[in-house]
């Protein structure tokens, strides 16, 4: 059955969604075997986007921890400092075919919503995007700048306040606005055709990384890392190399602050075949059967569901998972930061923590590639409050001060 990953995938969608969603396939099957809209991408990606994103040698950090080379695809270079730009492109000019005036997304660390907001000021598109309130609070910069590129960011308040909460916001307004809204869903998940559409367009992050490292290393990696939320940035890593045996796949999930429910959103820890949100794949949850809460230190991976194609990639043993502690995430953000010079977010954090568990018990010819996903900036808040950094406290705190006392002193109207 097309849409399908093994068990896994499917289109689990009401009725009235069925048809967006066909014609969203049928529309994507035409756009592929069309050469001016590959074209059109490519260019939007190279002359927009800011693409190809460099491969770097991280030097130091390959020194200081003795084994394996280790490069780093800095997919923050994107405009919009994440990956998540891609696939925003992608579906704008889907969007366009199907004459849709209204884009509408779903985000947590804010990335996807500012490439949704992105793409609908470029192209002309009226911008809704859902965000939870826990993440609004987490990720205020982005909120702001969403807001700047003419979106309307509404608050999540039901639920966790989380990710989760905001997909579910987003389908139902897609299922009242169906007729001329297109949902920029932002990962590789949810009901048929978006995993697939949004692995195929994240795809070009892996053959960037296998032309970069032929020309300076001459072959390609022994192992490629990435964290995984949904799945966008892990599979447009990893697609490319799934038919290669050589090459090792590992997948970082958020360990968070411990293995009981509630405190980690590593979905195989604990986690079980589940129908939510349109698509079936490995979710975490209770006895009952409902969605268990979660929790991460990043507002991008702190989800209960992973997409279907991982889950069955990892059922076939082709991708390994493990998970790292908001503890070690920071610890790697700060080693990252200070020895190479990339400030990550703290979602391809992750991935760094895992690679400095392993590169030091890797032979010095062995290479490593590390998808960082987006840069760090988004986090300046929740950095600073994990770092308990004084001086930044103190400038909010005066900062707040310093707006109570102007809003003080403004002149009142006087009414004539």
């Amino acid at each position: 059955m097309k849409g399908r990953f093994g068990i896994y995938g499917g289109r689990y969608a009401p009725e009235m969604l069925i048809p967006a969603l066909e014609e969203l396939e049928e529309t994507y099957i035409h756009a592929k075997k069309d050469k001016r809209f590959q074209k059109e991408f490519l260019s939007l990606l190279y002359g927009f986007s800011g693409r190809p994103t460099p491969l770097t040698f991280a030097k130091n950090l390959t020194v200081m921890l003795g084994g394996a080379k280790i490069y780093f695809k800095n997919e923050g270079l994107n405009i919009t400092g994440a990956h998540k730009i891609t696939h925003c492109l992608g579906q704008a000019l889907l969007a366009k075919r199907m004459g849709k005036k209204r884009l509408i997304a779903e985000t947590g660390a804010g990335q996807h919503g500012v490439a949704t907001a992105t793409v609908s000021a470029k192209f002309g598109f009226e911008c809704t995007v859902y965000m939870g309130e826990v993440d609004v609070a987490r990720q205020r910069s982005n909120v702001f700048w969403m807001q700047q590129l003419g979106a309307k960011v509404i608050p999540v308040s039901f639920g966790s306040r989380t990710l989760k909460d905001a997909v579910n916001a987003a389908l139902k307004d897609w299922i009242t606005n169906v007729k001329d809204t297109h949902y920029l869903l932002g990962s590789t998940l949810g009901p048929h055709p978006f995993p697939t559409i949004n692995r195929d367009f994240q795809s070009i992050v892996g053959r960037e990384v296998a032309s970069q490292l032929n020309k300076m290393e001459g072959r390609d990696p022994d192992y490629i890392i990435a964290c995984v939320g949904g799945g966008s940035n892990a599979m447009g890593i990893f697609s490319h190399f799934i038919k290669k045996k050589g090459v090792a796949l590992i997948g970082v999930e958020a360990g968070g602050k411990g293995k009981r429910f509630g405190m980690h959103a590593a979905r195989f820890n604990g986690g079980r075949v589940g129908i939510i949100e349109g698509y079936k794949s490995i979710f975490l949850q209770d006895k009952d059967g409902n969605v268990a809460p979660t929790h991460s230190i990043s507002a991008g991976l702190d989800y209960p569901g992973i997409g279907p194609e991982v889950a069955y990639l990892k059922d076939k043993q082709r991708i390994t998972f493990v998970s790292v502690t908001d503890r070690e995430v920071v610890d790697a953000f700060r080693l990252l930061s200070r020895n190479e010079g990339i400030i990550p977010a703290l979602e391809s954090a992750h991935a760094v923590a895992h690679v400095i568990k392993l590169a030091p018990i890797l032979a010095k010819d062995k290479i490593i590639v590390v998808n960082i996903s987006g840069r760090g900036d988004k986090d300046i808040f929740t950095i600073a409050d994990a770092l308990k950094d004084k001086e930044w406290n103190e400038f909010l705190e005066n900062k707040v001060k310093e707006n109570k006392k102007h809003e003080q002193n403004r002149p009142k109207n006087k009414r004539t």
